[in-house]
């Protein structure tokens, strides 16, 4: 875990355009208890909540897409695009 939150999340916004296409802020945190980053996702009134896996984040600073967000990401703007 050789980067900053600042990189990782530059990273999440730019293997996802979608979040930017569309708006949404990205903010995380590490969560030192479980070892875990927090990440909210917030467009408008609409907000999500996940966590990345310190390995899944990993991965996604190699340029390895991370599944569960992807899907995380793809679902909150499918919700707020239904309104």
């Amino acid at each position: 875990m050789g980067y900053t939150h600042v990189a990782l999340k530059d990273k999440i916004i730019q293997m996802y355009p979608e979040i930017a296409q569309n708006g949404i802020a990205v903010s995380l945190n590490f969560n030192e208890e479980l070892k875990t980053y927090d990440i909210k996702l917030k467009k408008d009134v609409h907000e999500l909540k996940t966590h990345l896996e310190a390995k899944d984040a990993d991965e996604c600073m190699d340029g390895r897409m991370c599944v569960h967000l992807g899907v995380q990401v793809k679902e909150f703007i499918d919700n707020f695009k239904q309104e």
